[in-house]
């Protein structure tokens, strides 16, 4: 039996997240913790593993306590810099952690198609929408997905735009200049879409999310499989053997 804490339970994602801990059997909720909760629930409450969706100062609290307490973590809070994750990887000496971006099992997909085809195409934008709550801009798919393809090729066409009429209006550059759009709107949960163009031919790889049950297998692989990875590991992808 894993036993398992949640950061955020009264969250969207929170809630969900509870739901399928207390519906999978040899995965037992035991502590639900939200503004006003101490993370002392967690060892109170004798947790192995750790979920956090919240905001990145919390998560940034629930992986110090969890390493500090030999606590596993898995984590799907974005936003984290390259100091963050480095001093995340110096606290966990004696648990393990996982932080991805996403754990929708088709957007994992996603990314590594579009790092397959990427050395292949001279051009590619990504445009990624989101519900209207969301406050970081791009999500932390788009720059992981943006990451990973400058990553896969060095060779990309310059951005020939010399004027913008509308300032912004052709998104954010990203790494290798790859053009990243954010789109922010009611009704929307999670999407993306990753256009790539070379001479005579375009590729469109795209992913679309209609409710936050889709994150729970990638939760639950995470909560299963992260005591089998040493360390932190970012991004869902080992875990799937990608």
């Amino acid at each position: 039996m894993i036993r398992v804490g949640v950061v955020g339970a009264a969250g969207r994602m929170g809630q969900e997240v509870c739901r399928t801990i207390e519906d999978h059997e040899g995965i037992e909720l035991v502590a639900e913790i939200d503004q006003g909760d101490s993370l002392e629930l967690l060892t109170e409450n004798g947790a192995d593993v750790v979920v956090d969706f919240t905001v990145l100062d919390v998560a940034r609290e629930t992986l110090a306590f969890a390493a500090a307490n030999s606590i596993h973590a898995v984590v799907g809070t974005t936003g984290f810099s390259d100091d963050d994750l480095d001093d995340v990887r110096a606290r966990f000496t004696s648990s393990n952690a996982l932080i991805a971006p996403n754990f929708a099992i088709g957007a994992v997909l996603m990314i590594r198609m579009a790092e397959l085809a990427a050395p292949h195409f001279e051009t590619a934008e990504i445009i990624e929408f989101h519900h209207h709550d969301k406050r970081d801009a791009p999500s932390g798919t788009a720059t992981h997905t943006a990451e990973r393809m400058a990553a896969a090729s060095a060779v990309w066409a310059a951005d020939p735009t010399t004027h913008e009429v509308y300032p912004g209006a052709r998104g954010g550059a990203g790494p290798a200049g790859i053009r990243v759009h954010s789109v922010r709107m009611a009704g929307a949960v999670a999407n993306q879409e990753i256009l790539l163009g070379a001479m005579g031919q375009t590729l469109t790889i795209r992913h679309d999310t209609t409710d936050r049950t889709s994150f729970m297998p990638g939760v639950l692989a995470g909560v299963k499989r992260v005591a089998d990875f040493p360390g932190v590991t970012v991004g869902l992808d080992v875990y799937l053997g990608l």
